[in-house]
């Protein structure tokens, strides 16, 4: 093989191996989950979302156990979150959500807390207890006006 095929080839490898690094990286950011399904999918209201979006993280204690996966309003107007949760974990039916940030201005993701009831919640439940997002702007505002008194 001449040195211009040698290096011809060189080139072709390095490519697909870049191209594959890309692809690899695209479903990673992404938040795409190849071959996980039919895990946990629990429902939880929330008066005020905040920032909360599609692909938010959802974690107990700091530890990543799925992502938010829909965004809707119910019947009343209220934000209602779709949570896809890892298909070992396992809930007890007074677990509490809320809505937490990464430091002062980070993003926001929800954290669980679990219960100590016996009762497991099953695929397609509500989690019934909630903590809506903290609302930086009326905090800035109490603090700013005195506590909010008037």
């Amino acid at each position: 093989m001449s040195s211009s095929g040698t290096r011809d080839l060189a080139v072709g490898i390095f490519v697909v191996i870049g191209l594959m690094a890309l692809a690899f990286l695209s479903v990673q950011v992404g938040g795409l989950s190849l071959g996980r399904q039919g895990g946990l999918v629990l429902f939880a209201t929330f008066d005020d979302i905040g920032g909360l979006s599609n692909r938010s993280p959802i974690r107990i204690g700091g530890v990543r156990v799925g992502r938010v996966t829909e965004i809707e309003l119910d019947a009343n107007l209220r934000p209602r979150v779709q949570l896809d949760l890892s298909p070992d974990l396992e809930l007890t039916i007074d677990t509490m959500a809320a809505i937490r940030t990464s430091g002062l201005l980070g993003d926001q993701f929800i954290a669980l807390e679990p219960g100590a009831e016996d009762e497991m919640l099953v695929s397609g439940e509500d989690v019934v207890f909630t903590e809506s997002a903290t609302n930086l702007d009326k905090l800035i505002g109490a603090v700013v006006h005195g506590g909010g008194n008037d």
